[in-house]
Formats: C-alpha cells, structure tokens, sequence
C-alpha cells in the first residue's frame, strides 16, 4: 500500500458561465501506454446536438477496465486516437440541445452515458445491457475527462440536492451494474451475499448496496488492511478467498447452507472455483468481470444436482439505474476512496493499478 495522502472530496458545483467558451482543457493521449501516455490539452468544447445536454463537469471516475485498460490497450474496444477517457460523471447542466424539454440549465446531474441502439429486442424489453451495438461515452467516444461533455439526454439523471459531485459521480454506472447484479440474482431482504473483491470500485458499491438492501454480506479481499476496512463498512466478514479454510469460514458463517448470492467481478479461475464451493442450493453466482482470467472450472453435476445459477451481468439499465436512484434517495451512498485534480490523472491511474483503493477514484475539475 502506497503512504499517498487521501484528498478531500469536493462539495460544490461548478457554475452556469455567462458565456460558453470555445475550448477547454481536457487530459487526452495519443498512443496506447502507462499512464505517463496522459497529458493536459486544450480541445474544443463540443457542440450540442438534438436531444443532447452539455454539462460542466465537476468530478469523473476512473475505472478499470474502462479507462485504465483501455488507457493501456487491453480494452477490446480500440478508439481512434487521441481519445479523452472517462465514463461515469456528474456536473452542471449549461446548456440543452433541441427537442430537450425535460432537463434543465443550472440542474446537477450525473451522467451514464451507456446508450443502446432503441430499436433491437434487447433495448425494447429494457435491457439494453445486450444490445449488440452498445456505445459508451469515454470508449467509443470523447469521454469526460475534460471540463465539458456533451451527452444524452437519456444518459441524465437529476439529483437530490444533499449529493456532492464526488459521490454524484461515484454510483453514476457502478450503481446501476451493482443494482442490476443483485436484482437478477433476485436479491431478498435477509440474504446471503457473498462479494468477492469487494474493495474494488464496483466490488464496494456492490457489497454496499446488498448491505443497504437488509443483505448479510460477506466481502473477500487478498489484503489485510482491506478487509479490515470493509469490516468497518458494516460487513458480516471479511475474508481472505485463498485461505485454506476460506470455504469452512463461509459455511460456520451461513449455518451450513451457504451464500444465496455470489458476485465475482474478477474471473480468477481459483477464487471462481471457492465460490460455487460456498453457493446454497438454488444459489446465483453473478459474473461481472474476468480481468484476472476468463476461463474457469465448473462442476455441472452439482450445479444442476443443487439447482443453481450463473449469469452474467455486463453493466446496469434504465429499470436498475431508477432502482438505484431510489435508493441514493432513501440514503445508500457508494464508497468513494479520494480525489485526485483533473490534472494528475496519470497519477490518479498509477494509484489504481497499484491496487492501492478501497472504493472509487475520482478526478475533479475544480471549476467554480
């Protein structure tokens, strides 16, 4: 663990300016590398277009797999270079485009700017997680690591007035994606939920939020110091998934029976096999990530014998994005590591490579 002080985490928003300006700073790169490849520059504010909303930006996340991958070129997705990363955002309305009638200048928004195409079977039953032509902003596109973005006005969502941009910008998408895991594995009040990973940016939402939704939650970590800080978070446990007696601990933990709900957002093929060891009859194991692997055993007599489930869960959608929105309203609030400027990005995604978080990164902007 790097002795790197946290930062404070803004409470205020950036203003409507009197006049829009023509450029802005943006932290862009123009070859695929570490994070030294990242650098300030002055771009062009975008323009908005019909049914979009521009938004002063007042803090972004990085993420993983989103920028820090795709940073590094181990994204699938190649965009053209140079790019401007960053996803998840929350800011200030400044202006609206055409045919907006519904957002507001001078609203406080976050944006997940995660679109389907509107049109194919997926998006028309609301899960737009499997559309097969799903963009988002910061990989297919300008992201938000800049002063301004332009983004859907589908990608908006308004906010309560007691939310800091920081936390705004927090569970803009891991919100919706740990909603969406935990309502798919049809989540009950009272549950087990066994989160492996959880000090990552999407682990701690997730754990958080089965906590907030009344879950017994047991959270996995390899690190010491983190799973002494997710015990502070309110976990039932916090355990090491590679202990020998990892599978033991789970079982005295549950009675006997297991975790009803396991969420791997890892894909390591050793801790993938120990959690369909501790899964309950009729159990869910839900996948949102192989960052440590991608194939992994499966024992199918016993999953059919124990009638249970594996599923995978690529990102959030409308229904799990109003679900959450809910409960940010009733006081759910995601676990937010620090702030780093926008300026110090490359920073900022040292630290997360580093394995050094215990919750989400953000950048800030710092804009008045």
């Amino acid at each position: 663990m790097t002795t790197l002080s946290a930062r404070p985490v803004p409470a205020a928003w950036p203003s409507v300016p009197r006049e829009l300006p023509r450029t802005m700073s943006a932290v862009v790169f123009d070859a695929f590398g570490p994070p030294d490849v990242l650098r300030v520059d002055t771009v062009d504010v975008p323009e908005v277009g019909p049914g979009e909303v521009l938004v002063r930006v007042a803090a972004v996340c990085v993420g993983r797999f989103l920028d820090v991958s795709l940073r590094a070129g181990r994204h699938p997705v190649k965009p053209e270079l140079p790019h401007v990363l960053g996803v998840e955002h929350a800011g200030t309305v400044v202006a609206v485009g055409g045919g907006v009638s519904e957002i507001d200048v001078g609203q406080h928004v976050a944006v997940w700017p995660v679109l389907g195409c509107g049109d194919c079977e997926a998006c028309i039953e609301g899960s737009k997680e499997a559309c097969p032509t799903l963009r988002i902003d910061g990989v297919h596109s300008r992201g938000a690591y800049a002063e301004y973005t332009a983004v859907a006005a589908d990608a908006v969502w308004s906010l309560p007035d007691d939310l800091d941009p920081a936390t705004a910008a927090g569970v803009a998408l891991a919100g919706p994606v740990a909603m969406n895991q935990l309502r798919q594995a049809g989540l009950r009040k009272g549950d087990w939920v066994l989160v492996a990973g959880a000090a990552s940016a999407l682990g701690a939402t997730t754990a958080e939020l089965a906590r907030h939704l009344g879950a017994r939650v047991i959270g996995t970590s390899r690190a010491a110091w983190k799973r002494e800080r997710l015990l502070a978070m309110g976990l039932e446990a916090a355990l090491d998934p590679t202990a020998e007696g990892f599978v033991d601990e789970v079982r005295a933990l549950t009675g006997g029976a297991g975790v009803a709900v396991a969420v791997d957002d890892l894909g390591d093929p050793d801790i993938f096999a120990r959690l369909t060891d501790v899964l309950a009859p009729q159990g869910v194991l839900v996948s949102s990530g192989a960052f440590l692997g991608g194939t992994v055993p499966l024992n199918l007599a016993r999953l059919y014998t124990l009638n249970q489930r594996i599923l995978g869960v690529r990102t959030g959608n409308d229904a799990s994005a109003l679900a959450l929105w809910a409960e940010v309203a009733r006081g759910f609030r995601p676990v937010v590591d620090r702030a780093f400027p926008l300026a110090e990005a490359a920073e900022a995604h040292r630290f997360l490579e580093a394995d050094d978080n215990m919750g989400r990164i953000v950048l800030i902007t710092g804009q008045a």
